[in-house]
């Protein structure tokens, strides 16, 4: 294993809650990240340096519950309020990572970077088929970026989901959006997963480089150069973002937001982009800046890792909803699954 390298990140959120009576108040501060290690595939995203500026983000946070037509998560789910230590360890969390699936630009074979593109056909088609490999693992919060094609994959995966939960954008652009957007069902709610879009899981920023073909542009400043801004990791693109740059901001959100909620004992997916998702995948893994930029991650692939006792286990992806062999690694993912199975038989 690689030993892991450090970068400061700062990230100030303040989070509210008006999707369930169940809220986390979290609250970003200053955070180290560390870099991930050896033998992953993955893409790399940079981000500006510095302090980033103070904004509200509303999180909600929903706890799986059973219903007729649900089955209760065998993975553990403590209240936000419990603050023992021993029994935060002692739970499992899935958490499950997911690279859009094709974009319009990405068919063009144009830098998309932050332009919000959609997908295409094919991209329907590799969201869909991801959601059946993850069709048989827990998800009690999506985390997305603000991008579409992001957003269209996580909302895809999950229709092929069995839990048949639906997926609820929550909005925080302002007071109007938070009170209009509320649920006023508590069985509703139950049957809902809150997701929570963030700018900080972007794709990287390609600067100038955003809608140029990518082949014309190896053809005006040279194959060497382009593979330079494409694949080093601390040389930003024209007006753009390096892939260290990237990793600030996704792993600084990460950290504050999203690894609560598994120490929580939340089941997390998050539906991203190449470079944002390698920047996580490096911090996870713990790979070195060199490792981390040989990372490739095929659009529309989930990974699983298993959160436990504070560390993460990587699982790989999961071959279909008929495979049993990558939810037998831990022992409430299998119960999880033998639930379903009871359930559907029945």
């Amino acid at each position: 294993m690689a030993s892991a390298g450090y970068h400061q990140a700062s990230v100030t959120l303040q989070p509210r809650c008006y999707f369930s009576s169940s809220c986390l108040n979290q609250q970003n501060g200053i955070s180290s990240i560390s870099l991930i290690p050896k033998g992953i595939k993955l893409d790399i995203a940079l981000t500006r340096r510095g302090t980033y500026s103070s904004m509200e983000r509303t999180i909600a946070v929903t706890q799986a519950s059973a219903s007729h037509s649900t089955v209760p998560d065998p993975v553990l789910s403590p209240s936000s309020g419990t603050s023992s230590e021993a029994k935060k360890k002692s739970n499992e969390a899935a958490l499950i990572l997911i690279r859009h699936g094709e974009s319009m630009w990405n068919e063009k074979n144009l830098f998309t970077g932050c332009v919000d593109v959609p997908l295409t056909k094919k991209g329907v088609e590799e969201a869909i088929e991801a959601g059946k490999r993850i069709s048989n693992i827990p998800v009690d919060m999506i985390y997305t970026s603000s991008l579409i094609r992001a957003q269209m994959t996580a909302m895809l995966a999950m229709t092929e989901h069995r839990r048949k939960k639906v997926p609820i954008i929550l909005h925080d652009e302002n007071e109007q959006a938070r009170v209009w957007s509320q649920i006023f069902s508590e069985d509703t709610k139950k049957q809902c997963i809150p997701v929570v879009t963030a700018w900080q899981l972007n794709e990287r920023m390609y600067g100038e480089l955003q809608g140029l073909n990518k082949q014309e542009t190896a053809d005006r400043y040279g194959t060497e150069q382009v593979h330079v801004w494409r694949r080093s990791y601390d040389t930003p693109p024209p007006n753009g973002e390096s892939l260290e740059m990237c990793a600030e901001r996704a792993v600084a959100y990460f950290k504050e937001f999203i690894q609560p909620q598994l120490l929580s004992g939340k089941n997390v997916m998050i539906a991203a982009h190449g470079n944002s998702l390698r920047s996580i995948i490096m911090y996870l893994d713990k790979l070195t800046s060199q490792e981390v930029i040989s990372l490739e991650l095929s659009t529309g692939i989930p990974m699983l890792y298993i959160f436990k006792e504070g560390r993460f286990i990587r699982r790989g992806s999961p071959v279909a909803p008929t495979e049993a062999g990558v939810y037998a690694y831990t022992k409430s993912l299998a119960q999880y699954r033998q639930k379903l199975d009871e359930m559907f038989q029945s």
